[in-house]
């Protein structure tokens, strides 16, 4: 009988060990434990991958607020340009306003060079839309190169993060696997901790990727869109300051 008695005993002390293994094991594999463990060059990829992804949401929301901005102003020269016959009048309503966009500018660069262009005695019609053109074209460049502004830092981020937290995870295998140089029998418990450690670098680099992918195809579009409505406008404006010459 004390056989009997002494059999459940000895069954639920190696339970309770084994509870107390894996609560140790769960312990050990937090995420602020796996990050503290992990070797000093995957800390120093996953602070680069943090550095990188708090600088390209930072770009994300800094071009939002810029393309949606540039999105309203156009709509409402675009909507006062055709609603105003006067050109002269505009042209005073734009210089003068505080707060411009894009379409603004281009149309101020181009009225300004024709009206110069114009008040040479005896000019050419051809001689004056080609400068006023080039003008345009100019200030085009200008707005172009600040709305595209910060776009190639989201490309570079979106394709090379997950190569960079990959070596770090390559790297962190190596010395999980290094490491069971030392013991006897390895086993997933021995192994587990190193891997996981490993993979976090991997999964930061998807954090800092996706997102930064995922505003640069957008903030490209936009970019796309507003450059067909500038070339727009300025081809129309062209038609009415050669009809007015």
């Amino acid at each position: 009988m004390s056989f009997v008695r002494n059999a459940p005993q000895g069954d639920n002390a190696p339970q309770g060990d084994n509870e107390r293994e894996v609560m140790n094991v769960t312990q050990d594999l937090s995420f602020v434990h796996m990050i503290q463990s992990a070797s000093v060059l995957v800390q120093l990829v996953m602070g680069l991958l943090l550095l990188v992804s708090l600088l390209s949401w930072w770009y994300i929301f800094l071009k939002m607020f810029a393309i949606r901005r540039e999105f309203k102003l156009s709509a409402e020269f675009e909507h006062a340009f055709w609603e105003n016959s006067d050109l002269n009048k505009l042209y005073q309503e734009v210089v003068n306003a505080d707060d411009t966009g894009a379409m603004d500018r281009i149309f101020a660069a181009g009225f300004t060079e024709f009206v110069k262009l114009k008040k040479r005695p005896g000019f050419d019609v051809s001689a004056v839309m080609d400068g006023t053109r080039r003008a345009m074209r100019a200030t085009y460049q200008r707005e172009m190169d600040t709305l595209e502004s910060h776009l190639s830092f989201l490309a570079t981020i979106g394709s090379v993060s997950p190569y960079v937290g990959l070596f770090g995870t390559v790297w962190g295998i190596m010395n999980a696997f290094r490491g069971l140089s030392n013991v006897g029998q390895a086993t997933l418990a021995h192994v587990a901790p190193g891997i996981a450690e490993a993979l976090v670098a991997t999964a930061m680099g998807l954090f800092a990727a996706i997102p930064a992918v995922v505003a640069y195809n957008r903030y490209a579009h936009d970019v796309a869109r507003l450059s067909s409505s500038f070339e727009s406008f300025m081809e129309e404006f062209s038609n009415v300051l050669q009809r007015q010459s």
